[in-house]
């Protein structure tokens, strides 16, 4: 487990050098394909979790994104998102708890462009997340309240994006780094020293396109894509060191475009972390979910 992890560190923090320098394009990289990879994509999970997560019947993501700019050649464009990601356990009356709201906006701007084929992108979100819960976040007996206590913070989350088009593999590389912050005072105090606030997240994609139809020769999908993604927590938290291992979050994605489906595809996914899901945040996720996941590039 230890050189899994070890690998894909090495993957986001060096494979951006080796992305090819070839001029060939296979398709202009987009500003607004730039912000879908980057905002991410939505998913549903199958019932058949590996790990130690609570079980599911399934865990939804809905993601739409909204894109707000003056042309489609705009080098600056910004995005509204109104995310939701659900969770329904198999429970009594198959419960779905404290779903995580997380309402963002980001602009994105193109610094530099070569050619479409190779593009350097900064971006700027402004988020919330919460689960829309008032009870008290702690119960009587010191624990989390899990089921009702409300859960709020913000954040902000400056990054900076690079593209490349590699016509040997017939792929695009999108490599991203970025600080999620959670500045004092738009945190609610309950979550302060349990929570981290500064997170820095890596991420490395790679869309392996298929041959294009010959009777649709403009139409062309990312049949197979993989995603390593990093998150380093700083700052003191739960009493941790400044080298845990817990400070570390790591997500393996795998994607499969399969022929006789048209707007979705199949994943298989590693997560080694924190949980995400709001209040659950102290929870430690080591599972290997399945599911079908929308079509990430979309020419």
């Amino acid at each position: 487990m230890k050189k899994i992890k070890i690998t894909v560190l090495l993957l986001l923090f060096l494979g951006q050098n080796a992305y090819s320098q070839q001029n060939d394009k296979l398709h202009d990289i987009t500003l607004s394909e730039i912000s879908q990879v980057n905002q991410g994509n939505s998913y549903i999970t199958f019932p058949i979790d590996l790990g130690n997560i609570e079980p599911l019947w399934f865990e939804g993501n809905i993601i739409p994104n909204f894109n707000i700019r003056k042309s489609k050649n705009s080098r600056l464009m910004g995005v509204l998102t109104p995310q939701i990601i659900m969770r329904m356990y198999r429970k009594n009356s198959f419960p779905v708890q404290t779903p995580s709201y997380i309402p963002q906006i980001t602009v994105y701007y193109q610094i530099k462009n070569q050619s479409h084929s190779r593009t350097q992108n900064i971006y700027l979100r402004l988020a919330h997340h919460s689960n829309g819960q008032e009870d008290s976040f702690f119960m009587e007996n010191g624990d989390i309240n899990l089921k009702s206590g409300d859960f709020s913070t913000n954040f902000i989350e400056p990054g900076y994006i690079l593209t490349n088009i590699n016509k040997r593999l017939n792929a695009y590389q999108f490599f991203k780094t970025s600080l999620e912050i959670h500045p004092p005072g738009m945190i609610s105090d309950e979550l302060v020293g349990i929570y981290s606030q500064v997170n820095w997240h890596n991420t490395l994609s790679i869309f392996k396109l298929p041959v294009k139809d010959k009777a649709n020769p403009d139409k062309s999908k990312a049949a197979i894509s993989l995603k390593a993604e990093t998150t380093w927590k700083f700052g003191n938290y739960n009493g941790l060191n400044n080298y845990s291992l817990e400070r570390l979050n790591l997500k393996l994605t795998f994607y499969y475009h399969p022929e006789f489906l048209e707007e979705v595809g199949l994943f298989v996914q590693y997560y080694h972390g924190s949980d995400y899901y709001n209040v659950y945040f102290n929870h430690r996720l080591d599972v290997i979910r399945f599911g079908l996941m929308t079509d990430k590039l979309r020419f």
